[in-house]
């Protein structure tokens, strides 16, 4: 296998930590999103989306998107498991990793995408240009401080986000909370399970992968 990676974006974070987690050492290529490698002839032909990660398995198979390469690692190295060990834990995982990719993730790159000056031009990631919304920027870091409040309120009854287990719903918010903090937005000083919570999981060692 081979990994598609850029050390500075959050999304491959979480493949790293995921892998990390399972104690899997992945063989990795480096793309280098700042000097637009992701839009040269050799990495569009892995990924014509133009975007990390990307998995290509030995025999040429090319895997994106975040949680389906998860999902394929999960299947290769089952333990520990990271996407739950029954169905119910399995739609916990799914259902909370998706509210942290839509309302948190997602909310961080539209306030970081619309507002940052080398990004003009190149509001979404992916091989075509979009124009900044400024005020997308500014919804954006409103849907942000939403999500830690809802986090917060999760937290307050669950030790993780899908329950007593660490899941890659975990990863996925942590991620974002890091993410939050590059924009100048950190956890709220009175949301205190949100806190305890950033603690443990900032803390496991795979959170440096």
């Amino acid at each position: 296998m081979k990994f598609y990676d850029c050390k500075t974006a959050p999304s491959p974070r979480r493949v790293r930590i995921f892998a990390a987690e399972k104690g899997m050492q992945l063989d990795t290529v480096q793309i280098d999103l700042g000097a637009g490698e992701q839009f040269g002839d050799d990495y569009r032909a892995i990924n014509p989306e133009c975007v990390v990660p990307a998995l290509q398995l030995d025999d040429g198979t090319v895997i994106t998107e975040v949680f389906a390469i998860c999902q394929y690692l999960e299947e290769q190295q089952p333990e520990p498991v990271l996407l739950g060990g029954t169905p119910q834990q399995r739609a916990f995982v799914t259902m909370w990793n998706i509210k942290a990719e839509q309302q948190g993730l997602w909310a961080c790159a539209e306030a970081l995408r619309n507002s940052v000056p080398g990004l003009k031009g190149r509001a979404m990631p992916g091989p075509d240009d979009f124009e900044q919304i400024p005020e997308l920027a500014a919804r954006g870091r409103a849907r942000i401080a939403v999500f830690q409040a809802k986090l917060e309120q999760r937290l307050a009854d669950s030790e993780f986000l899908a329950g007593s287990f660490y899941s890659i719903a975990d990863i996925t918010a942590l991620v974002t909370m890091d993410f939050a903090t590059r924009l100048k937005i950190p956890i709220p000083d009175d949301c205190v399970n949100l806190q305890r919570w950033y603690e443990a999981v900032s803390g496991r060692p795979s959170a440096s992968a």
